[in-house]
């Protein structure tokens, strides 16, 4: 059930003042739980990110709350938004990857994160080499992105770190990631998810709204919104369980939750003629030898792998056309390929 008007606002400000006064470091949230989806090791990284995730500062690192690691591939001259950009961490990351002829735009509703983060542009800009800042930072609700300026067809790339479950308005959050999208852009994003729809006790809850638990989806409600608003099918590329504290297991109940990173396209839906065979050419920085679109899909160079019709569509239609060699089929060599959705499926609770 969609939450009225006037407790949308409610709970917005009540974020705003979560994380912009309340907390203050990443220690002290509850889920900042080791092993968690949310602090569970990451898998080995190419050295070009790794690099980047160095350069940044330390204070800023200090103050990044995100649940997973938003850092699709090919970044270089490409114009990136962060939904709920916080202290900046991923922005200055990205804008190192993205390279000087590139852009990031970080959003944030909560003005000291904004000013927090404004005050390490300099300091980036110069450690990255640049002539000028290739980094902005605007105040903004994520719903509402038209009244901060942010125009149609503007971003090759959306990502959001575990923000959007702070939302208490999906559909509008995807619709405007939508609109801002350039044809074939994508959003990233990471975020929390429960296994079912969340009742309305742990929504009534303060604390749980800003720690994400109220506010996670149910993932299947993820992939009917998205499709809703024009995306494609969201195509999940990790996830890894959340262990939920003993301090707030009366509250949650049976519910299972993970962080879980999905990718979304800005294609037409059912604009394919059908199922492809699709070869990697090993192009993309820091994956000369093996790239993992989603799931399901791992491409290693030279050799073929049929994939579904709609990431064949996704594949011609974005920024990974020219890494790719497509050739469509009439027929399916095989079982139909599935698209990787269920963030629940191979997770195993600590």
């Amino acid at each position: 059930m969609a939450c009225s008007k006037e407790k949308e606002s409610q709970i917005l400000e009540d974020m705003k003042e979560y994380y912009g006064k309340t907390i203050q470091s990443k220690d002290e949230l509850i889920i900042n739980d080791p092993g968690s989806g949310c602090n569970a090791p990451r898998c080995k990284l190419p050295a070009h990110i790794t690099d980047a995730l160095a350069l940044v500062h330390p204070d800023v690192k200090a103050k990044s709350y995100g649940c997973g690691l938003t850092v699709p591939e090919l970044l270089e001259g490409t114009h990136v938004l962060d939904l709920g950009s916080g202290a900046g961490h991923d922005c200055f990351a990205l804008a190192k990857l993205v390279g000087e002829k590139g852009h990031v735009t970080g959003v944030d509703m909560t003005e000291e994160q904004l000013e927090f983060a404004r005050s390490y542009i300099d300091y980036h800009r110069e450690t990255f080499g640049y002539s000028e800042p290739n980094m902005d930072f605007v105040m903004a609700y994520i719903e509402k992105l038209g009244e901060a300026g942010l125009k149609d067809n503007t971003f090759d790339v959306i990502i959001s770190n575990c923000v959007v479950n702070l939302s208490p308005d999906k559909r509008a959050v995807l619709k405007e990631a939508y609109r801002v999208l350039k044809p074939g852009g994508e959003m990233y994003f990471s975020d929390m998810y429960a296994d079912q729809i969340v009742p309305k006790h742990i929504k009534q809850h303060k604390v749980m709204w800003g720690e994400g638990f109220a506010g996670a989806l149910w993932w299947e409600d993820l992939v009917r919104i998205a499709r809703e608003v024009g995306f494609s099918t969201p195509r999940l590329v990790k996830s890894s369980p959340i262990n939920v504290k003993e301090s707030i297991q009366e509250l949650t109940g049976d519910i299972k939750y993970v962080a879980a990173t999905y990718r979304l396209f800005k294609v037409p839906q059912n604009g394919n003629s059908g199922p492809a065979d699709v070869t990697y050419n090993g192009t993309v920085t820091g994956h000369d030898k093996i790239i993992t679109l989603d799931k399901n899909n791992t491409f290693k160079v030279g050799c073929v792998l049929e994939v579904d019709p709609e990431l064949s569509a996704i594949i011609q239609q974005s920024r990974f056309a020219s890494a790719f060699t497509v050739v469509l089929r009439k027929v399916h060599n095989g079982p139909a390929k599935t698209i990787p959705m269920d963030p629940f499926t191979g997770t195993k609770a600590a």
